[in-house]
């Protein structure tokens, strides 16, 4: 598993850069469009990096206007993050190169196997997400 982990990153990485985008950048624009509103906190534990590294993730798109922050409904200092048009544009961009790495990766594998595969590593995704628990 670890080394498939890796090819993947790898072409990931690979793909998102040909776009002008990170991997932890992906991961954001792709939560906002799930759930829109996440603070960088919030953001920082789905994505796996530090609160300190998800700011710069953060200001970036923010300066590249592909999310906007807006100040919590409650109040306080807490800033939620929107995707934009543009955002919501480049994350397209990204999910077809994204599609082009699964089809190639799932070339040699029958259709049952594929599905079967599919359903499985999603229900996987599903029960590590962070809110899993709750």
């Amino acid at each position: 598993m670890f080394r498939l982990e890796r090819r993947i990153r790898a072409r990931l990485d690979e793909a998102l850069a040909q776009h002008g985008v990170t991997t932890p950048a992906y991961m954001v624009l792709s939560e906002l469009r799930m759930r829109d509103g996440l603070s960088s906190a919030e953001l920082a534990r789905i994505a796996f990096v530090t609160p300190q590294a998800m700011h710069l993730v953060i200001r970036d798109l923010e300066q590249r206007e592909l999310i906007r922050r807006d100040p919590h409904p409650d109040g306080g200092r807490v800033l939620c993050a929107r995707l934009t048009r543009e955002g919501l544009s480049l994350l397209k961009h990204c999910d077809r190169s994204l599609d082009a790495i699964e089809t190639a990766m799932l070339a040699e594998v029958d259709d049952a196997t594929g599905k079967t595969l599919v359903e499985g590593l999603t229900m996987c995704a599903r029960a590590l997400r962070p809110d899993a628990d709750a």
